[in-house]
């Protein structure tokens, strides 16, 4: 409670800029399509993120029938269940996750919650969103172009990816590589935004340490993310110069298909130190931001400040600087020298104490808590169980010695989706649940959010638990059919019907959550300005939703975001805007009440 009262007895200071003057367009263009209001691009960024997201579902059970039930169904071949397996892993991890996380939340969370009229560059910030349309639009476009998307796998590896006979060749590759150079081109328009909008635009009184953990997250992630995607953006073009010109970046000496290639000295292994100083960041760029979500939800439903705010942040900023010390822990299949391995491992393991802590703060916030177990929470409850059973098995993949004969096994596939596929897509849930009265003033329906939450959480340990054991068992990942394989049990293929059985009760009941969404816009029970009873300031708003400016009047922060269940108020929470003076002056009337 001394933060507490510290924030709370703390003055606030001048005013060090002139509030902006914000472009107010006229026309519906001008406002829905080519719109400069961050909540509206926050909207194009989430609506087009999903739309794509449900592509890479929709593969994902296509894949899953092959497997479960293989060479039943004569659309899927080698070729195609190749192709699929790329396009879900790439749309997935980079322009549903980092799109949905920074573009969605971070849009229309960060000048809300930092007390800013919008994002510091609104022009810069709409032309970012159209160039991830453009990036998305040329990622489906592959799939009509002759050969179809690449099968490389997600992980684009050379010389594999530009060789004959990879699925996708001709056209699918090129259209891959320049799609993850226009979506980080996008990015960094928009992030700069993020970044500028954090650390000059904020309110009188917001102090760093002040901040939700929801905005530390998603900065934090931001700054990660213009250092790590340049690595990727060089690697695209290096590789897309090693397609079209010829050039021997990536591509060794060989003989493909019984003939010489032109290729000559290029490094496959340069290509992946390139892909994963990107790739392990990226968990964490999409990790961040879940991370911050989840604390601002454990705190604002369990009725509690949140444990231990600074070692939270400064465990956010730890986990950002160790992220990019780590990258070669997916690599240690690739011949590397033992003591690099040795150091890889060792940096694996020290990552994982500010993770830790993390997940002790939260449990401790639960500790004692007025927990309110609506639908939000339990989505927040059941990232913090999933998040420690995906922490636990990288704690394996992350020893060389346990890592060698677990590579390229299920075992890799099911710890990779419980910690950057089904741990972060439970925070989106929950996020939306959460913010869904503030976006468009109506609650989502209760039921319909309980049912889509049981069958969501349930359901992935159902599809992933078990492909712990088969990875266990030896099962190649990636494999379009197995066959006779002497070392796998009789089992396994039952185990993997089971598993696709399960696949698609779970795919299936997102159409619950689409259902809820799409008709609680209409339907939907009245929200009122702030349903959560929270303390940040996107709920202290004058209208709900917010309009173009966000606040009639810039607000004041007299506090920190975590004034829940103080002793003596005449509620369990004091907003951030509430001065010292009105919260001595409503105790004293309460009192003599």
């Amino acid at each position: 409670m001394a933060q507490v009262a510290h924030d709370a007895s703390a003055q606030v200071g001048p005013l060090e800029v002139e509030d902006v003057e914000l472009y107010h367009p006229k026309t519906f263009i001008g406002k829905y399509i080519w719109s400069q209001d961050a909540k509206v691009i926050a909207i194009q960024y989430a609506i087009t993120a999903i739309a794509i997201g449900l592509v890479a579902l929709v593969l994902s059970v296509i894949m899953r029938l092959q497997l479960g039930f293989p060479n039943t169904f004569s659309l899927i071949d080698p070729s195609n269940y190749l192709q699929f397996v790329t396009m879900h892993g790439m749309i997935m991890v980079i322009y549903l996750l980092t799109a949905l996380f920074l573009g969605g939340f971070g849009n229309y969370l960060i000048p809300l919650m930092c007390g800013a009229r919008d994002m510091v560059f609104p022009y810069v910030n709409m032309i970012s969103y159209w160039v991830y349309l453009a990036a998305v639009l040329l990622l489906v476009a592959s799939f009509f172009v002759p050969g179809g998307p690449t099968g490389a796998g997600w992980t684009l590896y050379p010389p594999q990816a530009i060789s004959p006979g990879t699925p996708g060749i001709d056209g699918g590759i090129i259209l891959m590589l320049v799609s993850l150079a226009l979506f980080i081109v996008g990015f960094t328009m928009g992030g700069l935004n993020y970044v500028v909008t954090v650390l000059q635009a904020r309110t009188r009184g917001m102090t760093l340490m002040r901040l939700p953990l929801t905005v530390w997250g998603i900065f934090m992630a931001t700054v990660l993310a213009l250092l790590a995607f340049p690595a990727l953006l060089v690697s695209a073009i290096m590789m897309l110069l090693d397609r079209l010109l010829g050039t021997s970046f990536f591509m060794p000496a060989m003989i493909s298909m019984g003939e010489q290639t032109a290729y000559d000295g290029g490094s496959p292994v340069l290509f992946q130190h390139l892909f994963w100083f990107f790739g392990h960041p990226e968990v964490y760029i999409v990790a961040l931001p879940a991370f911050g979500i989840v604390s601002d939800l454990l705190s604002t439903h369990a009725r509690k400040n949140i444990f231990g705010y600074r070692m939270m942040v400064w465990a956010i900023v730890a986990i950002g600087a160790l992220s990019f010390i780590v990258w070669a822990h997916h690599m240690y299949v690739s011949g590397m020298n033992p003591y690099f391995g040795f150091f890889f491992a060792t940096t694996t393991l020290i990552i994982a104490v500010p993770t830790a802590i993390k997940v002790y703060n939260w449990v401790l916030t639960l500790w004692r808590g007025n927990i309110r177990l609506n639908v939000p929470m339990l989505f927040a409850i059941g990232f913090v169980f999933t998040f420690i059973n995906g922490g636990l098995t990288g704690l394996f993949l992350g020893n060389v010695t346990v890592d060698l004969p677990l590579s390229d096994t299920y075992f890799v596939v099911a710890h990779f989706h419980m910690v950057m596929a089904v741990s972060p897509i439970l925070v989106v849930f929950g996020a939306i649940y959460h913010w869904y009265p503030k976006i468009t003033g109506k609650m989502l329906d209760d039921g319909l959010g309980k049912v889509h939450f049981w069958i969501t959480f349930l359901g992935t340990y159902a599809i992933y638990y078990p492909m712990h054991y088969l990875g266990f068992e030896g099962l190649p990942r990636r494999y379009y059919a197995y066959g006779e394989t002497a070392f796998m049990s009789e089992s396994a293929q039952d185990l993997n019907a089971a598993i696709t059985i399960a696949a698609i009760i779970v795919a299936f009941a997102q159409l619950v959550f689409l259902y809820n969404l799409i008709r609680s816009l209409t339907k939907g029970k009245d929200a009122g300005h702030n349903p959560w009873e929270a303390t940040t300031l996107e709920w202290q708003t004058t209208h709900t939703p917010p309009r173009h400016g966000n606040f009639d009047e810039l607000p004041s922060v007299y506090r920190w975001a975590y004034d829940y269940s103080v002793p003596g108020a005449e509620h369990d929470f004091i907003p951030q805007n509430v001065p010292s003076e009105e919260l001595v002056a409503a105790r004293s009337e309460h009192q003599e009440a």
